[in-house]
């Protein structure tokens, strides 16, 4: 009898938060006098798991005393064990000004109803404290305590949830399974010990190999179980990712594997998101979980340190195995031996054997490249998939960033390299000024550091939409927070190319040229916050250009971005008037 013999007992109750049509028809009348709340993606996506049944025993978001013992010791306060929290952040004026108002219509992006909050208790969480026990650092350039540092609202709220109808996310289709249609597919299919397999990338022939290896170990069906919510910023975009799913899902022998999408918005909190994804499948009715290598792990931080060590999600789910209700099926590294053509583990490749494999900073090299990808390391129908995403450099979409202070020369070098772009090399462009964008996208936005970073979030949604129809968008804007900039950049990146470029004209120069008046205004304490004079600037130590218009003029700087442009791919070798 091997350790992967026995599946679990019978799976827990699933929670079900959709009321009846005729409670859902009263409380979409009455909801017209409550306060309303737009959800973002990641609450969507939360919301979407609590009413489904998948975040079961959840059955609304985490109250105070669960989500402090949540934090501090993986459980909820009752004791059962519940490694994340899955909180709802909002604004201290959500509930408006009407004393008494404890109700919330909680709406999607477009703005319908999807569910009505009861408030119970409404509190102001220490947030530094959350990402140090729940991620183990507050190093911001962790994905997931970026987020609760600077993208969360300051204050939580809980209480009776009623869902009206499942959110919408049009994008995943008739794949994106509730937990008790996975469970009523199993049934149908006679399958009762179901191993799942957790991703966020495309599967490769190692995911493959590793998948059915674990099948064959567990005597077990299959569940590829993809997260199409909220991935790590710069993962292959959803629609692609889903499209390779379905291209490799036939080369799985009949009968063996099902293919379901799941809607979760992760944390990329390594260990404990891996404990967390193990309670998620059992809900979903798996008898066993794939944990491999660096499960649900960031990488490296800034200094090339990892968060989490290789397998430190292994020895935390063996210390929880009795308290799962699913088995945890262990995997290494999955290595190409050239000598067999095969993959194995990397602990079981015979000393001075030659293995490969590609990282994913490989693939995307080689992707952005145009370069092929080799079949042992991918199916040729996923290759494909994968072209159709990042076409050759000078048919991708682009953004050129500028960045530096106040009356530095960005909006005059931007003119020039769009002029370039469009007349001399046909490329269809949008320049994305920083008072243009402050005048008609974001006149409701003031100057403190949130509401500046909001603005940014704006132009970085503009650009990748731009980016991501292949074409090419300038953007110049002051961008003076390192942590935005590395922000934007990983959101572009998913659709096409990024080009930060600094435009490092000193402070006192700035000042000089000033047209405006506006540095006169700052030093006379007229404009708070302003940069560079009563607010920081940090200077981009990743440029790709650094320009100095004290020895370069507008023209002359926009030709040597064109030049960077073209050594990149992005531009044809010759322009449209034949210039080289």
């Amino acid at each position: 009898m091997t350790a992967f013999d026995l599946a679990r007992p019978t799976h827990r109750a699933l929670v079900d938060l959709v009321v009846d049509p005729e409670c859902a028809a009263e409380l979409k009348s009455r909801a017209v006098r409550w306060p309303s709340w737009t959800l973002s993606r990641r609450q969507l996506c939360d919301l979407g798991l609590l009413a489904s049944g998948a975040f079961s025993p959840l059955a609304s978001f985490l109250g105070q005393n669960d989500y402090l013992a949540v934090c501090g010791s993986m459980r909820l306060a009752d004791g059962t064990l519940w490694p994340m929290p899955v909180t709802l952040d909002v604004t201290a004026h959500a509930f408006g000004t009407t004393a008494g108002q404890d109700r919330l219509a909680l709406r999607d992006r477009e703005g319908v109803l999807v569910a009505v909050l009861e408030r119970t208790q409404m509190w102001r969480p220490d947030r530094h404290a959350e990402a140090g026990q729940v991620f183990g650092t507050t190093d911001d350039s962790h994905p997931g305590v970026n987020h609760v540092l600077h993208a969360t609202h300051d204050w939580y709220v809980s209480g009776r949830l009623s869902v009206l109808s499942q959110p919408e996310l049009p994008e995943h289709g008739v794949l994106t399974l509730t937990p008790r249609q996975v469970r009523a597919e199993f049934a149908r299919r006679g399958w009762d010990r179901v191993v799942a397999f957790q991703t966020r990338n495309p599967l490769h022939r190692a995911h493959q190999q590793l998948t059915l290896r674990a099948a064959r170990e567990a005597d077990a069906r299959l569940l590829i179980h993809p997260v199409v919510g909220i991935g790590k910023p710069g993962d292959v975009a959803v629609r692609t990712r889903v499209r390779c799913y379905r291209a490799i899902m036939p080369s799985y022998p009949d009968g063996t594997a099902m293919l379901s999408l799941l809607p979760l918005a992760m944390r990329m909190g390594g260990p404990r998101e891996a404990l967390w994804h193990a309670l998620i499948r059992g809900n979903y009715g798996a008898t066993h979980f794939i944990v491999g290598r660096d499960h649900a792990s960031p990488g490296a931080d800034a200094h090339g340190r990892p968060f989490y060590a290789p397998y430190e999600a292994q020895d935390l789910l063996a210390a929880h195995d009795t308290e799962l209700e699913v088995k945890i099926v262990p995997f290494r590294r999955m290595v190409y031996r050239p000598d067999t053509d095969s993959y194995c583990a990397d602990d079981e490749v015979p000393p001075g054997t030659v293995t490969r494999t590609i990282s994913g900073t490989e693939l995307r090299q080689r992707l952005a490249a145009g370069r092929a990808l080799p079949t042992w390391f991918t199916p040729p129908a996923v290759a494909a998939e994968l072209r159709r995403c990042y076409p050759a450099p000078a048919h991708r979409g682009l953004t050129v960033f500028f960045t530096g202070l106040s009356g530095a020369g960005k909006s005059t070098i931007a003119n020039h390299l769009c002029a370039s772009l469009e007349d001399r090399y046909g490329r269809n462009v949008t320049l994305l000024d920083g008072d243009v964008i402050r005048q008609h996208l974001s006149a409701d936005l003031g100057f403190g550091r949130r509401d500046r970073e909001e603005n940014l979030r704006r132009v970085a949604f503009v650009a990748g939409e731009v980016t991501r129809h292949r074409g090419v968008a300038v953007c110049a804007t002051i961008a003076p927070y390192a942590g935005i900039r590395a922000d934007i950049r990983r959101t572009v990146e998913q659709y096409g190319g990024f080009v930060l470029v600094y435009v490092a004209t000193p402070l006192d120069e700035c000042e000089r040229r000033d047209r405006k008046g506006l540095y006169a205004k700052a030093r006379a304490g007229l404009l708070p916050q302003f940069t560079g004079v009563s607010d920081d600037f940090d200077e981009p130590e990743d440029a790709d250009i650094v320009i100095d218009t004290q020895v370069q003029s507008p023209a002359a700087a926009a030709d040597s971005i064109i030049e960077h442009l073209g050594r990149l791919g992005y531009l044809p070798t010759r322009s449209k008037s034949g210039e080289c």
